[in-house]
């Protein structure tokens, strides 16, 4: 009896062969029963690539929620946006016509607030102070047509009366396409056209 034979020898429950190596190398590699590899594949492919799947619908539900929100946000701060523009746009009296045109212009941005600052000064100011002319707004009603995130588009249905002595008053009624571009934390008119 060698060494090794004898560390084994006598001890309860080791068989006396245990030290003795198998002969054959393709019994040598004891693989998992292949029962026992659904577990394996199950813990470190499927549930992974499972929480990574969801995870990425969750966030595109949450993305699409969070601009369906902000979307609808923007439509309603647009209108009122558009019809607070409109007032503002056309409504004057012949003394105070300079100034409430001027803080209008702060509403408006791009080439109109040019050409609008244009027009104000150059015929609407001073028919205004010269013939007495006051107008009268109402909107009535407005409404989207398109809105996204910094952009939109709203039609605004406007009464506009004409006073001007000692003439009968004068009124029209036009819808107007109000086009608005969000500038910061503010909705501000960049086209405002009749239809």
């Amino acid at each position: 009896m060698d060494l090794e034979e004898a560390s084994t020898v006598g001890l309860p429950g080791v068989p006396a062969d245990v030290d003795k190596a198998p002969t054959d190398d393709s019994t040598a590699i004891a693989s998992p029963p292949k029962g026992r590899r659904w577990p394996r594949v199950v813990a470190f492919v499927l549930l992974p690539t499972l929480t990574v799947i969801l995870g990425g619908g969750a966030g595109c539900l949450a993305w699409d929620t969070m601009s369906a929100h902000l979307v609808q946000q923007a439509r309603a701060e647009s209108v009122h946006a558009a019809t607070d523009g409109a007032l503002a746009l056309l409504a004057y009296q012949p003394d105070t016509a300079e100034k409430s045109l001027g803080a209008a212009r702060e509403l408006l941005t791009g080439k109109f607030k040019t050409s609008y600052a244009v027009f104000t000064h150059q015929h609407v100011i001073p028919d205004a102070r010269e013939q007495h002319i006051t107008s009268v707004v109402t909107v009535p009603a407005a409404a989207f047509v398109q809105a996204s995130i910094d952009h939109a588009v709203v039609i605004v249905f406007v009464n506009q009366t004409f006073l001007r002595d000692p003439d009968p008053p004068t009124s029209t009624a036009s819808d107007v396409r109000v086009t608005l571009e969000k500038i910061g934390h503010r909705w501000l008119i960049s086209d405002f056209t009749p239809v």
